[in-house]
């Protein structure tokens, strides 16, 4: 979080620690023309991870040096994301004529009353927003606490593979820099991009530029691919190896996949109705797909047609150039895995500078 970190970088390395995979993403944002540096991905080993904490301090950071080998990155700088039930990010109002000292002392009282922590066991950061439209009074400020060891954890694996964490965000923000960033869609338009991963699915919703909508639900790829590994008498970390990297046989599919398929459309049209009910807008008519799932085969035009919408694959590098052939036939099948990592090789930490 923004707080605890103070240097400044024009380019840095977008580092998406997840339970599976580590994924590391470097642009180069200092012209106009956004290219791609670096990209590569690293499975992480047997189960490391308790939910979305981390448990096995090799495993990860073994993934982590291999990522960072493989970008040969001249930066070292890094930008973070944590996610998870440890997590809370929040909007609230307050006055806009209080002082600083009396916005920490208001921001203080919401953090406590949001968290089932004491205050001295997470990390408390704020941003604001601007002036709440229906209340000219009111300034709209965004709140995010995460627990310390969740961050702590991550900063120490970083640092041990000779890297600098400068900002640790929360990964459905990165999703959204992602969409703002690299959709190139209407900026005017509501959109929703909805992040499938081994155990978390991710909803964030972007309108007029603005995070409207963020949401976390507890449902993933990892029952399919424990249902493959059974099937196949194959190891779990084979079968998501051959799926990221779009190498896995048809057969593996043809008897198990339109039941997960099933109950993806059903987990997604819940979150799009509690979307709508939370914010009383209407059903969306058009999603973004990313994430682990984005690899099995023909998802979106299955999902389009069981839920009678448009759904497309996000691939935060359609539109830029790659040279080297061999990386554009990878990104044009695991782009959509990347888009955490995009959305935070994307920021500029000048931007974060008060």
């Amino acid at each position: 979080m923004k707080s605890l970190f103070s240097k400044k970088a024009s380019t840095v390395v977008g580092l998406d620690i997840g339970t599976k995979f580590v994924k590391g993403v470097c642009l180069d944002m200092t012209n106009p023309t956004i290219e791609i540096m670096g990209f590569a991905s690293e499975p992480i080993v047997g189960v490391a991870f308790n939910e979305r904490d981390v448990q096995d301090y090799d495993a990860v950071g073994k993934a982590i040096r291999k990522v960072t080998n493989a970008l040969k990155s001249k930066s070292k700088d890094v930008v973070l994301a944590v996610a998870g039930s440890n997590v809370i990010s929040k909007k609230v109002y307050m006055d806009n004529d209080q002082t600083d000292y009396e916005m920490e002392v208001q921001i203080e009282l919401e953090a406590d009353s949001l968290i089932p922590y004491p205050l001295e066991e997470v990390y408390l950061d704020f941003e604001q927003l601007g002036e709440k439209e229906s209340h000219p009074d009111k300034v709209e400020v965004l709140l995010s606490t995460a627990h310390r060891d969740i961050i702590d954890k991550r900063i120490t694996l970083v640092r041990e593979a000779s890297l600098e964490p400068i900002i640790v965000d929360i990964e459905t923000n990165a999703l959204a820099d992602a969409l703002i960033q690299f959709s190139h869609a209407d900026v005017d338009d509501m959109q929703v991009v909805i992040n499938v991963g081994a155990s978390i699915m991710q909803i964030c919703v972007v309108e007029n530029g603005e995070v409207i909508y963020v949401k976390e639900h507890s449902f993933g790829a990892n029952m399919f691919v424990q249902e493959l590994a059974l099937m196949h008498a194959l190891e779990i970390q084979e079968i998501e190896r051959q799926i990221a990297d779009g190498t896995a046989p048809e057969i593996w599919f043809k008897d198990s996949l339109s039941s997960f398929i099933a109950s993806l459309q059903q987990q997604i049209h819940r979150a799009l109705q509690m979307f709508v009910s939370a914010t009383h807008r209407n059903m969306p008519s058009h999603i973004f797909l990313t994430g682990g799932v984005g690899a099995l085969p023909n998802i979106a035009i299955e999902l389009s047609n069981d839920m009678n919408m448009r759904v497309e694959l996000f691939n935060p590098f359609h539109d830029i150039a790659v040279y080297n052939e061999n990386d554009k036939t990878t990104l044009s099948v695991m782009g959509p895995q990347y888009a955490i990592a995009a959305g935070l090789a994307s920021r500029r930490l000048s931007q974060w500078q008060g």
